[in-house]
């Protein structure tokens, strides 16, 4: 019982690193993602079909202020996560209850690494602004496999938690 919840600590601070690592990155080294939310907004490097390319943002304030809610979504769920996995190893030998109410933060920063990596990558990016149609500015294979991993150890940290031995 001890080691499945000390790899669930692990998992959850590795996602806790992840997360603050890319919003970290993002704000040290602006303009290598700028760029991307700059393509992807303006869609210049979509088919340029008219009959979508209507949705395209050409100003670069409202780019700047989309990079700044991805970065600022980034670093909430780094931090949610940090404060999980830091609630986490305070409870570690406590009873199954407590160790679950630990877990609550989880639920947090995978409901808002999901909001950033699906809802911003996939829905708004991916299919808004066609950023599938893009050979270069496509980033929906990373952000799938960032939620999906956010997920999958959401999933196993929320599985039923046994009471300790006596």
């Amino acid at each position: 019982m001890l080691i499945a919840r000390t790899v669930k600590v692990v998992m959850v601070a590795a996602l806790a690193a992840f997360a603050c690592l890319v919003a970290v990155d993002n704000v040290t080294d602006y303009g290598a993602n700028y760029q991307f939310v700059r393509h992807v907004l303006s869609m210049d490097t979509t088919f340029g079909d008219p009959a979508i390319t209507w949705r395209a943002i050409h100003d670069p304030l409202l780019w700047q202020a989309g990079y700044a809610m991805i970065i600022a979504g980034e670093a909430l769920t780094g931090l949610a996560f940090a404060v999980a996995a830091i609630a986490m190893i305070r409870r570690l030998r406590a009873d199954a209850a407590s160790f679950q109410a630990a877990t609550r933060f989880v639920h947090l920063g995978a409901g808002l690494g999901f909001l950033v990596w699906f809802f911003g990558f996939m829905v708004v990016g991916g299919e808004w602004f066609a950023m599938w149609q893009s050979p270069q500015w496509n980033g929906q294979q990373p952000a799938f496999r960032f939620y999906m991993t956010m997920l999958a150890v959401l999933i196993y940290v929320g599985q039923r938690e046994p009471d300790p031995p006596r």
